[in-house]
């Protein structure tokens, strides 16, 4: 067993060091990341954080532009505690020492990009590596703390709870569930250990990786849902996938993103033929939300049989372009694309997730002191469509605030007691690594095609089945075999497929970025958050 702490964090991007760096004052600190420190989802954010920041702009402004594109499933609480408390915490960001761009002509102010779905200029960002930045700075920040310990190499399996740990002994669980640990994976020992903690903190991350195409890292296998459903929180909103309108398209660069920010300078979706097509399907044309422009790009790709559209930004000198955008500007140009010559092939792909496990507005979870911060959690922020950009303003302004109440909580919360370790059993070493392999094709390719863009009633049950099917098997596997990160993924990921299938089913309506061709339009009835939860 490892040593017991206060905190224990799962995951090791912009929320979980953010609520590490708040934590450490007033306790220990064991932040778990299952490859490199700086490695997640957060490190891939290319646009920006969306805050107000200057004069013109205002909080109503941010809030009225956040709730119209979550079309109706917004929590307005939700949307005014970040859109509120946002600014502060972009500062304290800076105070970390963030580098964010600042305009060419006026060095003491910051250059703010607009992006779709914005009225305003207020995308605070770091040329187009705005993620990277962050983290660059969070980690800085974190190696100098005596009271945080990271442990690269090693991936949380499963939490330990109260309830859990009743029914091991053939008791009833809790009616109010706490959570007293997780079970993690040592990667190069193969070992699996308990590490004890009074607070848990799930930061883990999307799951773009359920689907075979996806704009996300190797690493976004959804880990902290899929443990969070097992034992039994509450979840939502899981048919909420955000797919990001312009991925590159090459058959060198399959996670490549074209950042939104481009559309925002004055990029213009066109056909092979170079018309437009985008002010067709909505009057804001290329700054339309995500969700709509994502669709129309799909559209007209099965329409015309194409394989992608086209993102121009050849009306922008390449001297800016490389400026502005070095990341995307360096990348296609060693694909052999000159963007300030020729267009940019873009498709859509699986960006974010809208859904999550269910948290109040201190981020905590249906399951005591269990907390989720960032793109793992269901906030409310988001409603039924993310507005570009909001993603790490949230994923700050909730792990602030999830760190305040477990600083307050502590003393109240028992030391951590000892837990049963981990039970191999008769597992032994597993010789079939190929089935894993192709398990993980089956689930992102029927995803992709059952459960995608756009969707019908007929294709979710198609998905539903091939689910069931897979089930017993990816169980049996991960039962009978000595446990490698490849096979806790996939329990992770059949997990998440289950749990938006589930969801996509349960909404009998359109909306956001949920589009079914047998409902095609919103229905008032279901002006709620879709909830699921295991019952154990």
């Amino acid at each position: 067993m490892a040593d017991p702490v206060e905190y224990l964090v799962i995951g090791s991007g912009v929320a979980g060091m953010w609520f590490a760096l708040r934590a450490a004052a007033h306790g220990r600190v064991t932040v778990v990341t299952k490859t490199t420190p700086q490695e997640s989802n957060s490190a891939y954010a290319q646009g920006g954080i969306a805050a107000v920041w200057e004069d013109g702009d205002d909080f109503e402004h941010h809030i009225e532009d956040t709730l119209v594109a979550g079309a109706g499933l917004c929590r307005r609480d939700a949307v005014e505690v970040t859109v509120r408390e946002g600014p502060a915490r972009v500062r304290e960001l800076i105070e970390f020492g963030a580098r964010f761009t600042r305009k060419d002509e006026d060095p003491a102010a910051y250059d703010l990009h607009r992006e779709g779905g914005h009225s305003h200029r207020r995308i605070l960002h770091a040329a187009d590596f705005t993620g990277k930045e962050m983290v660059r700075a969070l980690h800085e920040a974190a190696a100098e703390h005596p009271n945080i310990t990271l442990l690269d190499h090693h991936m949380a399996v499963d939490l330990v709870t109260e309830g859990w740990l009743a029914r091991r002994h053939g008791a009833l669980g809790p009616a109010d569930d706490r959570v007293l640990g997780a079970y993690v994976l040592d990667e190069r020992q193969g070992t699996v250990d308990v590490h004890p903690a009074k607070v848990v903190v799930l930061a883990t991350g999307g799951a773009g990786k359920v689907y075979k195409y996806t704009t996300n890292p190797e690493i976004a296998t959804g880990d902290g849902m899929a443990m969070a459903w097992r034992a039994g929180a509450r979840m939502g909103n899981m048919e909420f996938v955000q797919f990001h309108p312009t991925a590159l398209f090459h058959h060198k660069e399959h996670h490549f993103l074209v950042s939104e920010a481009l559309r925002g300078e004055g990029g213009k979706l066109l056909l092979p033929d170079g018309s437009r097509f985008m002010p067709r399907y909505d009057d804001r044309a290329e700054l339309a939300p995500r969700d709509i422009v994502a669709r129309a790009i799909d559209a007209e790709l099965k329409r015309r049989g194409l394989d992608s559209v086209f993102l121009d930004m050849t009306h922008l000198p390449k001297a800016e372009l490389e400026h502005k955008f070095p990341t995307i500007f360096h990348k296609l140009a060693s694909l052999g694309i000159d963007m300030a010559t020729e267009p940019i092939p873009v498709v859509p792909a699986a960006h974010y997730m809208c859904g999550g496990v269910i948290c109040d507005l201190h981020g905590e979870s249906s399951i005591r002191n269990l907390f989720a911060v960032g793109e793992v959690s269901c906030t409310g922020l988001h409603g039924a469509n993310r507005l570009a950009s909001n993603s790490l303003l949230e994923a700050i302004v909730f792990a602030d605030r999830a760190a305040e109440l477990a600083r307050a909580r502590l003393e109240g919360i028992p030391a951590p007691q000892e837990l049963p370790g981990w039970d191999t059993g008769r597992a032994v070493d597993n010789d079939e690594q190929v089935v894993i392999s192709q398990v993980w094709k089956e689930i992102r390719s029927f995803m992709w095609s059952y459960v995608g863009i756009v969707r019908t009633v007929r294709r979710l049950e198609r998905a539903r089945r091939r689910i069931a099917l897979l089930k017993d098997e990816v169980e049996d596997a991960y039962w009978d075999f000595r446990l490698t990160a490849p096979l806790v993924e996939l329990r992770n990921l059949l997990n998440v497929a289950d749990m938006i299938v589930k969801c996509a089913l349960k909404r009998r309506e359109s909306r956001g970025l949920h589009y079914v061709t047998d409902f095609p339009e919103p229905d008032p009835r279901f002006l709620t958050d879709t909830v699921i939860q295991r019952y154990l």
